[in-house]
């Protein structure tokens, strides 16, 4: 009953998703574009190293962050191999990219545990976990589901979660949810637009303001990806909306 209502959620949340799409501008995206949900916009966790970790300290890099436990014989090392993948691929831009992996089974999975799982897939991935309480209170925020079977014999037990991959831009904002279709080639594709600092906003929220007199900006792009360049005369008559590739009015 808990895995169907889980479906039934799941299946709520993509429907809503893709009636978004269909309503707004064509998403450069391979994978799902939710930079407009409310939920899921910040974890307060412990990484394997005995540092806390909230999305703050991972401005200026996309963050990879997947939900799983050590255990895990398929799912977890599978994406997490495909998460080293892409940074890999990316070359030197790959050191702007965090992968991050939270548990789910933090009874089992110990900071030492951890440091060893996560490193085994790439030096840079940090293993994140919490108590009880806050991996519940995680799973109720970015709405992934987790269930622990019942023990073996020998104490053994498996836990059943999702395969979701969070993803975080660099103003630190969750803004893709890639899913089970994903790709290595996809998945790093996504990754490369947002550190181009590609969005799927309306073009009127990019203003650009360009100089009369030479059809040029004399200003860059800050950090919020909006272009304010000052004109020549003292009013600017025309007024220019467009994006960073386009100085054409």
């Amino acid at each position: 009953m808990v895995l169907r209502a889980f479906l039934v959620v799941a299946l709520a949340l993509l429907v809503a998703a893709c009636g978004e799409r269909a309503s707004g501008p064509a998403s450069p995206f391979k994978s799902t574009d939710i930079s407009k949900v409310e939920w899921g916009q910040d974890f307060h966790l412990t990484d394997h190293n005995g540092q806390p970790r909230s999305v703050a300290n991972f401005r200026g890099k996309v963050v990879l962050l997947f939900f799983g436990f050590t255990h895990c014989p398929d799912v977890c090392p599978t994406t997490m191999a495909d998460m080293a993948r892409v940074v890999d691929k990316l070359g030197p831009d790959g050191q702007r990219v965090q992968g991050l992996f939270a548990t789910v089974d933090p009874a089992r999975d110990t900071p030492q545990v951890l440091a060893k799982y996560v490193t085994t897939f790439h030096p840079s991935f940090l293993g994140l976990y919490g108590d009880a309480g806050t991996t519940a209170s995680l799973a109720k925020e970015f709405k992934f589901f987790h269930d622990a079977q019942a023990a073996d014999a020998q104490g053994h037990y498996m836990v059943t979660h999702g395969s979701a991959v969070y993803v975080y831009d660099p103003r630190g904002r969750l803004h893709l949810l890639m899913g089970a279709e994903r790709t290595v080639d996809t998945m790093a594709a996504d990754v490369a637009r947002l550190l181009r600092g590609v969005t799927n906003e309306p073009m009127a929220e990019q203003h650009l303001f360009i100089n009369i007199k030479d059809s040029t900006c004399s200003s860059s792009t800050s950090t919020d990806f909006t272009l304010s360049c000052s004109c020549w005369y003292s009013a600017c008559p025309r007024r220019f909306v467009s994006t960073p590739a386009s100085l054409s009015p």
